[in-house]
């Protein structure tokens, strides 16, 4: 029987679990990070993975800080065959590597050394990749740069956002990692080192990076837009207020306008000039303290004043 701690935070991570429970490994415990305020009532939640754990009656481990924690040496003393992570959000110390005989593997989502960091998918969405896929890789002391066990290629489509993309690499994951482990424990699976001269990063997003710049292509903002959908969202400005653009499509256009200015208004949104002659329809959208509603619903409404010519992003 081999015994394995799992460490693992967001939705991304429940999948993985699950896997290794109903792979019939014997999961002695779980780490994930503490129980945060939620919403506007900011309520104390359990990380999904919390939630999943207890579901299986799994003892969990919620240090702020794992380095020096009293909760590591719990950890170390649990004496695993193998670590399991998938977007813990804490890199490992070098003390707890050394520990399971099968060592420490990683799922990330991105097909490394590509998009090294917490932010992957949102990267190869905005980047405006045609594909990416899942890395299984052992864990190092130095953000996911160990060698690599295996990997799977995700096509993403042109409607594809970091919802729709999440849930299929969460899945990817979750299967790969059912292939891959049985391949470690025989010694089937040859690691292979990454490249160092085609290492890029996918840092987390700031808010500045969240604004839309209209001066882009239409394909860049749509990517832009979809690459932060739904979370943390795009914004824009209108009126000098923040204006959050949930959804979008791209239109062919040929009305010249200064790129941010609004050309056209249709029932169902209205349609803004860019760098190029791809304009953005916006659809679904947020103006400032109010609820998220369709492009119809505001130009019935709040936007019901909006006029040709009007400039976003000012």
């Amino acid at each position: 029987m081999i015994n394995i701690v799992f460490m693992g935070t967001p939705d991304f991570s429940v999948p993985v679990l699950r896997q290794l429970i109903d792979d019939g490994y014997n999961v002695i415990g779980v780490v994930t990070q503490p129980d945060r305020p939620v919403g506007r009532k900011r309520e104390i939640t359990p990380p999904p993975v919390k939630v999943e754990a207890l579901k299986h009656d799994i003892s969990t481990y919620q240090p702020e800080k794992l380095r020096k924690s009293e909760e590591l040496q719990q950890i170390l003393d649990l004496k695993p065959d193998l670590i399991v992570t998938a977007a813990y959000g804490q890199i490992l110390p070098n003390e707890l590597l050394e520990v399971p005989k099968l060592g420490c593997i990683n799922v990330h989502a991105s097909l490394l050394p590509e998009y090294r960091g917490g932010a992957p998918i949102h990267y190869s969405i905005l980047d405006g990749k045609k594909e990416t896929g899942i890395t299984i890789m052992y864990m190092v002391e130095k953000l996911d740069a160990g060698d690599i066990l295996t990997q799977v290629t995700v096509p993403i489509q042109d409607d594809d956002h970091v919802g729709t993309l999440h849930d299929k690499l969460s899945v990817a994951g979750a299967k790969l990692l059912s292939e891959t482990i049985p391949l470690l424990i025989e010694g089937n699976v040859t690691p292979k080192k990454q490249d160092n001269e085609k290492v890029t990063y996918a840092w987390n997003i700031t808010r500045e990076q969240e604004k839309v710049d209209w001066n882009k292509s239409g394909q860049d903002i749509y990517n832009h837009i979809r690459g932060l959908h739904p979370w943390p969202v795009a914004y824009t400005t209108y009126k000098e207020k923040t204006m959050k653009l949930w959804w979008a499509q791209k239109i062919n256009s040929k009305k010249q306008a200064e790129p941010g200015t609004i050309i056209e208004i249709k029932e169902e949104g209205f349609v803004v000039a860019t760098g190029d002659d791809t304009a953005i329809l916006i659809t679904d959208l947020q103006p400032a303290g109010k609820k998220r509603m369709s492009g119809e619903q505001f130009l019935r409404g709040a936007g019901a004043a909006m006029e040709l010519g009007e400039k976003l992003g000012e």
